[in-house]
């Protein structure tokens, strides 16, 4: 990736070389939340650790691999968010940063919106606004597929403010949706030129050997572990330095 030779250059060269930039788009997970907390009888939020998220650890990878490289970092995920909204605020969060490579990842709260085909044709389309004005910019792009939703509701899991929303996720996850989602969003990818970094192939990976992937959750529902952002981060760095 040109990307990467930016970076080799920057690290052999810090005052011929610019600085490189990597952005990253996306809902809660890229966000950097983990576990639910009550607000209120019948609210939550959620525990935000930005520093623990994939889009950090990739940085640390980086910088670990090129010390001498300055990379600017930008999150822009937000939770609760979806490929439709964030396709509205590309130009504000993004653009405007120049990023040499943008990692985008969307699926989860847009396979919630339902199994209709203009459900998913919406998602796909979303996908393919922001592939292309990235694209256009001079971003090279990664779409990054989430991990797997929880197959059951935990016990762990008591109040009724939470039980909803993780049945409501296990009937989305027996369906199969989320995937369905995906395989439409990674021929969109490929189309339009943007590299696909297939993590929820790893997790259904897992899922195959035994693993129970949904003690993997740390709100039980869909935001994974802080241990398991490294397997993100890994595997994009995997697919930075794809030939």
């Amino acid at each position: 990736m040109k990307f990467l030779q930016k970076l080799s250059r920057k690290n052999a060269d810090l005052y011929g070389s610019e600085a490189v930039t990597i952005a990253f788009l996306g809902d809660s997970v890229t966000h950097g939340c983990f576990e639910l907390r009550l607000v209120s009888d019948t609210a939550f939020d959620t525990v935000y650790e930005r520093e623990n998220a994939y889009s950090a650890r990739l940085v640390r990878m980086l910088s670990k691999l090129f010390p001498r490289a300055q990379i600017n970092l930008v999150n822009a995920g937000i939770s609760g968010d979806n490929a439709p909204n964030g396709a509205k605020r590309l130009a504000r969060d993004i653009l405007p940063h120049h990023p040499d490579l943008t990692v985008v990842c969307y699926g989860l709260n847009d396979c919630m919106a339902g199994p209709e085909k203009e459900k998913r044709a919406a998602y796909v389309s979303a996908l393919r606004e922001i592939f292309t004005k990235l694209k256009e910019s001079g971003s090279e792009v990664i779409f990054m597929t989430p991990n797997m939703m929880c197959e059951y509701v935990d016990p762990n899991i008591l109040h009724a403010a939470l039980r909803a929303p993780a049945e409501s996720v296990v009937a989305v996850t027996k369906e199969g949706r989320l995937e369905a989602y995906l395989e439409d969003a990674k021929g969109a990818a490929i189309e339009c030129g943007a590299k696909v970094c297939d993590c929820f192939a790893r997790w259904k990976n897992l899922r195959a050997a035994g693993v129970d992937t949904t003690a993997l959750l740390s709100n039980h529902i869909n935001h994974p572990t802080r241990e398991m952002h490294d397997l993100f981060a890994i595997s994009l760095l995997e697919t930075i330095f794809e030939e």
